[in-house]
């Protein structure tokens, strides 16, 4: 065991440059999905993934270790979003069923409903937990945000939208954002009831929201819509640093892109099934081409040298350290 422990060490504070980015492949797949992964998302603060697949199933993994802990099925409700609490074993889940639309708050350790939320009356799409409270939001398809306490069943907020919204908390938690039909926009997580405190334009793109992120500073938000393009803004003046294109993506495909931890990069799918990366400074790194024809889903894990993307498997990435001579000699 011991000696394992420096080259881990090593692993860690080995830095994101555009070369290591390049150099990732896929270390290890796991390939025994019976349908899309439809979303999957990581615990802050221990090594755990949890996804959710169109095959109804919610999957704990733990990263550390390459293993899949435990498997529940939900072919009541069926799964499309999923989330951790702060809690590494507890969830929050939307169903996919049509006809039940509550998000269900979900212990993964004797497969218990913990609380059932109920208010939205069409598919859920964007679902987004504040990182310091027990507060998250939701944004459906029936042209609502809802603002939810984990401890009670009814939502503590309303707020109505004109198409389809993403929704986002900043990494303190202190404010939240909604965008659609081209705009975002910026709430305070205290008195989201005053409206927003301020909006941001994302140019002519009027294409549908897909996902709304901020980087781990706070300094940055991405947004991606169904025309295929990942507007980069500042997030405290609102202005548009960059957009990235990739092929666009059909009305029932969600374009999902990543921030890495440090910020400096991002990473996104593509309506042709592959996998772009871009340095926030300098554009275009790299582009990993696939089989797939949709969209993957991608997550950059926090605080570590990995991504995860999910299409009909799940696959880790890692960089190939073999690769990294060739690069750096290639200069």
């Amino acid at each position: 065991m011991h000696g394992a422990q420096p080259e881990k060490e090593e692993r860690v504070s080995m830095e994101l440059t555009d070369e290591v980015l390049k150099s990732m492949e896929v270390g290890m797949a796991f390939r025994d999905y019976n349908g899309r992964i439809t979303s999957m998302d990581f615990h802050k603060a221990t090594s755990y993934l949890v996804t959710a697949s169109a095959d109804e199933s919610i999957r704990l993994y733990d990263i550390q270790n390459a293993l899949c802990l435990k498997t529940i099925n939900s072919k009541k409700y069926g799964v499309d979003l999923v989330c951790f609490t702060s809690h590494p074993t507890t969830v929050i889940y939307s169903s996919k069923n049509g006809w039940d639309e509550s998000l269900r708050l979900l212990s993964l350790n004797d497969n218990k409903y913990l609380r059932y939320f109920k208010g939205h009356h069409d598919r859920v799409v964007s679902l987004s937990l504040c990182p310091c409270k027990e507060s998250f939001v939701s944004g459906s398809l029936d042209r609502t945000v809802l603002l939810w306490d984990q401890r009670a069943e009814k939502s503590q907020g309303l707020l109505r939208v004109q198409g389809r919204p993403a929704v986002s908390y900043d990494d303190q938690g202190m404010v939240f954002a909604i965008a659609f039909g081209g705009l975002i926009r910026m709430f305070d997580a205290r008195k989201f009831e005053k409206g927003p405190f301020d909006t941001y334009s994302v140019g002519a793109d009027k294409s549908e929201a897909n996902v709304l992120k901020f980087s781990s500073d706070g300094r940055l938000m991405l947004l991606t819509t169904m025309d295929g393009h990942i507007h980069i803004l500042d997030s405290f003046r609102g202005n548009l640093l960059s957009t990235y294109n990739v092929k666009s993506v059909s009305s029932h495909a969600t374009l999902e892109a990543s921030f890495s931890p440090d910020g400096m990069y991002i990473l996104s799918g593509s309506g042709d099934g592959s996998v772009y990366a871009w340095s926030v400074r300098s554009g275009k790194v790299a582009c990993w081409a696939s089989t797939d024809v949709e969209p993957p889903l991608i997550k950059w894990a926090p605080g570590s040298l990995m991504f995860t993307t999910g299409s009909s498997e799940l696959s880790f990435w890692v960089p190939d350290l073999s690769k990294l001579g060739s690069f750096v000699g290639s200069k």
